[in-house]
C-alpha cells in the first residue's frame, strides 16, 4: 500500500509555477490533491487529467483578493474535505504598481499576507483532523532586502518599488505573523513555517512586476519551478519537520530581522480577520 494514500494536501495557487509543479510532485507520490485556484487547472498533464477524472484532484476555484469571493470557496472546502494533513499556503501576487483589492487594502498584502491568514483561520479544523498537521506558507527570500518596514503602510503604501517594495513588504508580513503565530498552532498540535522556494521561472516572474535588472537572470538563470516545488517539500517534510515558527530560506532556519514587528504584524492581520471576515 502507498503510504500516501489517504492523505490529503491542500495547495492554493496550484495551476501554474511552483504550486502546479508541487501538485503535480504529490499526486505522482499517491497524495490526493485538493486545489484552490482562481481558476480551472489546464488540460494537457496526464497526471492531473487522471487525477481530476478520478477524484483524486478537487479544484476549489475563489479570488482571494475579494472578501465575498473567499467566503464561498472557504465554505465549499469544508463541504467536500474532511481533513487535510498538509496545508501549502502557496498562492500569492505580484504586480507592477500600486493596486487595491475590493476592500480597499494593497493588493500584496490582501493576497500575501491577509487571506492566507484567513484560510488557515477557517481551515485549521480541518488542519488539526489530519495526521501530519503540517501547513507551510510561501515566503519570499525578498524580505531579507528590507532596510525598513513600517506595519502601518502595509494597507496603504505611499512609495512602490517592484520585488523589493510592497511584494516583499507583504512576504515580511506573512513570515512575521507565522512566526507569532506557531505558539498557538503548536498547542493544537499543529506545525506552522514559512518558507522560501528560491528564484523560479514562474509566470510571475516572467511579468513586468520584475525590476527590468533581474529579467534576464528570470531567462537565463533562474531555475525551473520543480527547483522551488522540491524547497517547499522539504520545508513540510524533510529536516525542520518538527520546528514551529521558522522562516525558511535555501531549506535553512533564517532570522527574520524586524521580528520585534510580529505583534504589530499579527494584530493588524487577525483584526481584519475578526472584524470584517466574520463582523465581530
Amino acid at each position: 500500500m502507498n503510504r500516501f494514500e489517504g492523505k490529503t494536501a491542500l495547495v492554493t495557487g496550484a495551476r501554474t509555477g511552483v504550486g502546479y509543479e508541487l501538485t503535480k510532485k504529490l499526486l505522482a507520490e499517491g497524495w490526493q490533491v485538493a486545489a484552490l485556484n482562481r481558476s480551472d487547472m489546464v488540460a494537457g498533464d496526464p497526471l492531473i487529467d487522471a487525477a481530476l477524472r478520478d477524484g483524486r484532484m478537487r479544484v476549489y476555484k475563489g479570488d482571494l483578493a475579494d472578501f465575498k469571493s473567499l467566503k464561498a470557496v472557504i465554505a465549499a472546502i469544508k463541504a467536500g474535505e474532511e481533513k487535510i494533513d498538509v496545508f501549502f499556503n502557496n498562492a500569492g501576487v505580484g504586480t507592477d504598481g500600486i493596486f487595491f483589492s475590493p476592500q480597499g487594502r494593497e493588493m500584496h498584502f490582501e493576497v500575501n499576507s491577509v487571506a492566507p491568514y484567513i484560510i488557515l483561520q477557517e481551515l485549521k479544523a480541518l488542519v488539526a483532523a489530519g495526521d501530519d498537521k503540517i501547513v507551510i506558507n510561501t515566503s519570499s527570500n525578498s524580505l531579507l532586502f528590507l532596510k525598513a518596514f513600517d506595519p502601518a503602510l502595509l494597507e496603504r503604501p505611499t512609495v512602490f518599488k517592484k520585488l523589493f517594495g510592497p511584494y516583499a513588504t507583504s512576504k515580511m508580513a506573512l513570515s512575521l505573523w507565522t512566526q507569532e503565530i506557531a505558539g498557538a498552532m503548536s498547542a493544537e498540535g499543529i506545525n506552522i513555517r514559512s518558507a522560501c522556494p528560491g528564484p523560479n521561472k514562474t509566470p510571475m516572474t516572467e511579468q513586468p512586476a520584475m525590476p527590468w535588472w533581474l529579467k534576464p537572470f528570470v531567462k537565463f538563470v533562474f531555475p525551473l519551478p520543480t527547483k522551488g516545488a522540491g524547497l517547499l517539500y522539504k520545508a513540510a517534510f524533510g529536516k525542520h519537520r518538527g520546528t514551529s515558527g521558522v522562516f525558511l530560506n535555501k531549506n535553512e532556519v533564517t532570522p527574520l530581522k524586524f521580528s520585534a514587528q510580529g505583534p504589530r504584524v499579527f494584530q493588524l492581520v487577525d483584526g481584519i480577520y475578526r472584524r470584517e471576515f466574520l463582523g465581530v
